[in-house]
């Protein structure tokens, strides 16, 4: 009986070790299992944007697969200069930044880090550019601050719309002309004229606008550098290149401005301009695109596209806009469209407030791999896109539906556009980066009145409203030099006073009366030519012109 009860004592003992271990096992095992907190950064992008909540769900599945994710502020209210100077003035700045044209400032105050002095240990970062490309980013100390995020192209150039400059139309006044030609100034507004008298209002009882464009501060695209596309250059915004002798050449003073400011001012006076077109905000710009009686704009794309995802939100498909190749003559070979362009100019920058520098690189480095970047443009395999037997990735109908859908995409999607990426295709060499760019899906994601529109021209694409075929020559685009240019240089104070005087005076030519064009023109271009030390201005982006051809060749 002793035994029988020592037999089970020492059973009760070896139990209740056994069940301590399991429970200590268990509790071991559970502690392993916690996840451990995600990384916040902090980021700014010196432009407006919309905010992607917390609980966006792409954000949170980067955020479980790279551990981090950011916390993205976007300009409200002020200009990029003065939000940035704010920052400077106070010296406390986010952990990442997008300065805009306050970068130059950012790197003078010693704001930014040298990216170079860490990318060893990043791959993706350091291999993001090629080492050419990398040199046309180095400031002036020998380091680069900044990570382009934009035109930065792997593999091929996979576009199917343009995104920059251009005459609009909306889709359905050129199905209503049967699908004209529109080569000309003169031939554009004529089809608005002829469509606004057609239709003084729209099928919802609004009164139909003949044209309207941004004009508020820097947005003022229309206003500005329309001479040089129609004269059949392409985007180097400051000037225009004579490419034989790598001179920069002031379009401002050409006797072509004056023709297509008459030519605007024409247009107001019969009545096809927006009365407020030169004095509205830009969220005024947008709302009154948004409303679909717009027929026609003058602006890039990607600047209104928030008009044109609200009609499409709204059934109004017909009411969004295609570009049209239009130039001074019909001789001109149309230059409005550019391959992408590296801008050296400005990108993502990561802060000397940041406590963990390390970290962040960590996080970029993430977001350039083959995985990440699919999901930050494709989303996730069965939910949000199909993979077919031969690895090309399509979307079903509730998934196009899906992402065309601006709340459900706000909830959904998170492309983090503003951190680095890749354009053109991802990793696989078989699919787009962009799902509205993959050929197979492009065509099953239009609405049939875009449809009915490509049929119609026999077009397979909207680039193929313009010509694309033409090669960036090796200074393009010259708007990027002028972006680092400060006040403390005779150049830079003298884009300051061109940007001052086209302010002052373009919109006053354009709504001028006719009979009083002229003597407008005349004061403007007088004082402009007293006023601005031209010289300067284009000396030195003679010298970045040649500069950046004697890189490409190699010398």
């Amino acid at each position: 009986m002793k035994k029988f009860k020592t037999l089970i004592a020492v059973t009760l003992v070896i139990s209740m070790v056994a069940v301590l271990a399991v429970g200590c096992k268990k509790e071991e095992k559970e502690a392993g299992n916690d996840k451990k907190e995600a990384k916040m950064f902090t980021m700014f992008n010196a432009v407006p944007g919309t905010e992607i909540p917390d609980d966006n769900r792409m954000l949170n599945v980067i955020k479980e697969k790279t551990g981090a994710w950011a916390k993205m502020t976007w300009l409200t209210g002020q200009t990029a200069d003065e939000r940035i100077g704010v920052m400077i003035a106070g010296g406390d700045y986010p952990d990442f930044i997008t300065g805009a044209t306050g970068t130059p400032a950012l790197i003078d105050a010693g704001a930014l880090i040298a990216i170079d002095e860490y990318w060893d240990d990043y791959p993706n970062i350091k291999n993001y550019l090629s080492e050419e490309d990398w040199n046309k980013v180095r400031h002036e100390d020998g380091h680069i601050y900044l990570m382009p995020q934009f035109g930065i192209i792997q593999g091929k150039d996979m576009a199917t719309y343009h995104w920059d400059m251009a005459f609009w139309i909306q889709k359905d006044v050129l199905i209503w002309d049967n699908f004209p030609q529109i080569r000309t100034m003169d031939q554009y507004f004529d089809l608005i004229a002829r469509y606004l008298e057609a239709h003084p209002t729209t099928e919802d009882g609004q009164e139909t606008v003949g044209f309207s464009m941004s004009t508020e501060d820097w947005r003022y695209f229309g206003v500005e550098n329309p001479p040089l596309f129609l004269l059949g250059y392409p985007n180097d915004g400051a000037c225009i290149v004579d490419p034989e002798t790598e001179t920069a050449i002031d379009y401002n003073t050409l006797p072509e401005a004056k023709d297509y400011y008459k030519r605007m001012s024409q247009a107001w006076n019969d009545g096809l301009v927006h009365p407020e077109t030169y004095t509205m905000s830009y969220d005024q710009y947008i709302a009154l695109l948004s409303t679909g009686r717009v027929l026609g704009t003058l602006d890039q794309r990607w600047n209104f596209n928030t008009a044109n995802e609200a009609l499409v939100s709204e059934g109004k498909v017909g009411k969004t806009y295609v570009p049209l190749p239009i130039t001074f003559n019909e001789n001109i070979k149309d230059r409005w469209h550019s391959s992408p362009a590296l801008d050296v100019s400005n990108g993502l920058s990561i802060t000397k407030s940041c406590k963990d520098i390390e970290g962040a690189l960590q996080f970029v480095n993430d977001l350039l791999s083959p995985e990440i970047m699919t999901l930050r443009y494709w989303g996730e395999e069965g939910v949000d896109y199909e993979v077919g037997e031969d690895g090309v990735f399509y979307k079903t109908p509730e998934q196009r539906a899906n992402y065309d859908n601006q709340d459900w995409a706000t909830d959904n999607l998170c492309k983090y556009d503003y951190f680095p990426h890749y354009e053109g295709m991802l990793a696989d060499g078989i699919n787009a980066q962009d799902p509205k760019n993959q050929p197979n899906e492009f065509y099953e994601t239009l609405y049939d009145v875009e449809k009915q529109l490509l049929d119609g021209y026999g077009y397979k694409t909207f680039l193929d409203f313009l010509s694309s075929d033409e090669k960036n020559e090796p200074w393009y685009p010259m708007w990027s030099a002028t972006n680092a240019w400060t006040n403390d240089t005779p150049e830079g104070l003298a884009k300051t006073k061109i940007t001052d005087l086209k302010h002052e005076w373009l919109p006053k030519a354009m709504m001028a009366p006719a009979d009083e064009f002229d003597a407008i023109w005349d004061e403007y271009q007088a004082i402009y030519k007293e006023e601005v030390d031209v010289d300067a201005y284009l000396d030195a982006l003679t010298a970045e012109i040649r500069r950046r051809a004697a890189v490409a060749r190699g010398e």
